[in-house]
């Protein structure tokens, strides 16, 4: 069944039932059938505070129906699941504000199964989402921002290509801005 009807992001299309390859996952469209695990990992406390966001407290059900609502809509991200080549959901990853006009988007990572955090899992996906972006869009610069006190989350942003350019006070929290450019990524593939 799909859910996902996404239009053209800068050269972003929706991958219609394949796969994006790295190392060690594979990027896959959201599913419905992800809802379980995105439920749980929302309502971790531990991964809110990694995420700067409010532990989830709403039942399954209206999560499910919001879930699904979040599905069907045409927006401004590129929404993917993160999965080891077994076919296991591991964690998401997603493009968002996403200006075609600027050539820039911002991406958030989450590798919600903690069986596989410090593995190469996370740095894989964010460079096998690199790859793919740079390859098949017209972007030229990616960003995010990540809570200043998360060391092992800048380190695997900075081996990934991504360097500090600024920093970001909001909501309370204290973020490390990154960024990763084109030219950067090219020199990198010579």
């Amino acid at each position: 069944m799909k859910f996902l009807k996404r239009g053209n992001h800068a050269g972003l299309k929706p991958l219609h039932g394949k796969v994006i390859i790295g190392n060690k996952v594979r990027l896959r469209e959201k599913k419905l059938s992800d809802v379980r695990n995105d439920y749980r990992w929302q309502s971790d406390p531990e991964l809110s505070k990694l995420d700067a966001s409010p532990t989830l407290e709403m039942s399954f059900a209206i999560y499910l129906l919001d879930y699904s609502s979040v599905m069907h809509r045409k927006d401004n991200r590129y929404p993917l699941s993160i999965e080891t080549f077994e076919g296991k959901h591991i964690g998401n990853f997603t493009c968002y504000y996403i200006d075609q006009k600027k050539g820039e988007a911002q991406v958030g990572i989450m590798i919600g199964d903690k069986e596989y955090w410090d593995k190469g899992y996370g740095s894989d996906a964010i460079s096998t989402l690199v790859d793919h972006v740079f390859k098949n869009s017209s972007l030229n610069r990616l960003y995010l921002k990540t809570l200043d006190w998360n060391k092992r989350a800048r380190q695997c942003f900075i081996k990934c290509g991504f360097t500090d350019c600024g920093q970001l006070k909001q909501s309370g929290y204290n973020f490390v801005l990154m960024e990763l450019k084109r030219e950067q990524w090219e020199k990198t593939k010579r």
